[in-house]
């Protein structure tokens, strides 16, 4: 039986990947010991995902250590060898925030992990399929110098402009503040592009949006619809940091994200980049965002509204998905954000209630 190596299995796309490559006949490793609880407490421990997986998927095995550690990562891909058909990286310090507080902790989980990643994979399975969950924060703030048009509840770009149908992987990663969460994932997907290209790896680079669903273990830092809609049930505070509240995401539901690499394992190719997100097809404005919750949750959401944005943050982010369908014409967006939400809502609203 062919293996799929997963990191962060007990993350939101994690698991999606464990779930979704088990039930195509892929006995799965998954690897993860809880760091997003060292990142941001308690409330984002994915604990309770590990917990289901091993209660839930047959073919699954769990192993708990840090993808910091190189003799760990060589030495599983080294007991598996070229039985292992398919890695799938999403594992990381996720937010831009959290990584100033740290720079060397963010530094070496996301890039020098994703390194040890690689060379294992070139070591002990050249032919399988490396899918890397890279993000848009690789283009710093560059999208904040786009022509923008401020509308009653968004920012949008101007009609005219090149990028109105979404953010081409044409955008400069250069001269622009990326966060140091965003220089440590450049770094990997680098890494990752350049074992395409120098080792002839197949090897991908999927740079998302807000990439959500009903697995994420939401927190203020990272989690963004998931952490809404958790604050608008609990009546937890939240805030909202800048832009008058009218910044633009593409949101993506895991389900699709992971056909994404489901149709890049069937078919891979060395060193390709793809942007991927929910595009025009699936985004929010955070106002609308809010209003959404209150609407399928049935109460006011208790926020407040912070002048100061976020270093790095962006003011209009969609994603052009263009490049991806063209390359693989079967794939396409199947949820929107009305139902992410909704799914978000209902999947979690008796798990919230409990542990308030």
């Amino acid at each position: 039986m062919s293996i799929a190596v997963v990191t962060g299995s007990a993350g939101l796309i994690g698991s999606e990947s464990v779930r979704f490559f088990a039930d195509q006949g892929l006995a799965v490793v998954g690897v993860d010991n809880d760091m997003r609880r060292v990142f941001f407490g308690d409330e984002a421990s994915t604990e309770w995902n590990r917990i289901r997986l091993e209660r839930e998927v047959p073919n699954y095995t769990h192993e708990s250590f840090d993808i910091r550690d190189r003799d760990a990562v060589d030495a599983l891909f080294a007991r598996y060898g070229s039985e292992i058909a398919l890695v799938v990286h999403p594992a990381a310090q996720p937010s831009h925030d959290w990584a100033a507080r740290d720079p060397v902790l963010d530094f070496t989980v996301n890039a020098n992990g994703t390194l040890h990643l690689l060379e294992a994979t070139r070591q002990h399975c050249p032919e399988a399929a490396f899918v890397f969950t890279s993000t848009n924060k690789v283009y710093g703030d560059t999208p904040n110098r786009l022509p923008l048009v401020e509308t009653d509840l968004r920012w949008e770009i101007d009609s005219t402009h090149r990028y109105h149908a979404g953010i081409a992987e044409d955008m400069s990663i250069d001269q622009s503040k990326h966060s140091l969460f965003g220089a440590s994932k450049v770094a990997a997907d680098l890494l990752v592009q350049e074992y395409g290209r120098y080792f002839g790896l197949n090897t991908v680079s999927f740079r998302g949006g807000c990439l959500t669903g009903p697995g994420h273990s939401g927190t203020q830092l990272h989690g963004f619809l998931a952490y809404l809609m958790k604050c608008t049930v609990t009546g937890h505070p939240y805030t909202v940091f800048g832009y008058k509240g009218k910044q633009v995401r593409d949101n993506i539901h895991s389900e699709d994200l992971i056909l994404a690499f489901d149709a890049y394992f069937r078919n891979p190719r060395p060193a390709a980049v793809y942007n991927i997100g929910g595009g025009r097809q699936s985004n929010c404005s955070m106002r609308e965002a809010i209003q959404l919750c209150q609407d399928i949750a049935g109460r006011e959401l208790n926020h407040e509204y912070a002048d100061e944005n976020r270093i790095g943050d962006h003011i209009w982010y969609i994603s052009d998905l263009s490049k991806f369908k063209a390359d693989y014409p079967d794939w396409d967006i199947h949820h929107s954000v009305p139902e992410i939400l909704k799914q978000i809502f209902e999947e979690n609203v008796d798990r919230w209630s409990v542990s308030q």
